[in-house]
């Protein structure tokens, strides 16, 4: 049962060289490919920092060299699709809850 609700966090790196932390919400297989969404975890430094505020973070699973990467999307197009079915999935699991 506490794995169940026990949060995920991973840690990413940007171009940039930027650390951010992410916490793992959901995970769907949709077109062929996999597909993660994130919400940036908050932590303290961040709320004294007034730093920007991310909204939902969607990566997909691509392989390179036999190992497996997380990535951006390809297109907005793409961003679009993959944001609508998880809320689609979203949405379904609230209602069987009710």
């Amino acid at each position: 049962m506490s794995e169940e609700y026990s949060a995920n966090f991973i840690t990413v790196t940007d171009d940039d060289g930027n650390e951010f932390e992410l916490e793992h919400l959901d995970t769907i297989e949709f077109n062929g490919e996999t597909y993660l969404a994130f919400f940036p975890a908050v932590s303290e430094d961040s709320e004294e920092n007034n730093e920007e505020e991310l909204g939902l973070v969607i990566l997909k699973v691509i392989r390179e060299n036999g190992e497996e990467l997380l990535s951006t999307l390809d297109s907005d197009e793409e961003t679009d699709a993959v944001y609508n079915e998880f809320m689609k999935e979203l949405f379904s699991e609230e209602e069987e809850d009710s």
